[in-house]
């Protein structure tokens, strides 16, 4: 039960994060067009709230367990195996039997 709640509670900030988002970006988008009159002092706090709610995402796919898959996935694909190293400089010389690229 610990986990679910744990996954449900990363996803909920996920969601929370990205809302927190598009308000940022859709305020600062907004903010430039005369006729609404938004007041400008504001949009600072819109562009915090972009890097705030991707910190909030952040965390909560760590709650959620989401971001390892995705660094598992990265670290293998790029570094994982050395068949799969495309123009990395550590190949041991004269070894592997790639026949080019």
């Amino acid at each position: 039960m610990k986990r679910r709640h744990a996954h449900v509670t990363g996803n909920v900030l996920m969601v929370l994060g990205l809302v927190t988002m598009v308000a940022g970006v859709g305020y600062a988008v907004l903010n430039q067009l005369p006729q609404l009159n938004l007041p400008s002092a504001l949009t600072n706090a819109a562009i915090m709230a972009i890097f705030m709610g991707a910190l909030i995402w952040l965390v909560g796919a760590r709650l959620s367990g989401r971001e390892k898959v995705c660094d598992r996935y990265y670290w293998l694909r790029h570094y994982g195996s050395p068949r799969c190293r495309h123009g990395h400089a550590h190949h041991p010389a004269g070894k592997g039997g790639h026949g080019g690229h």
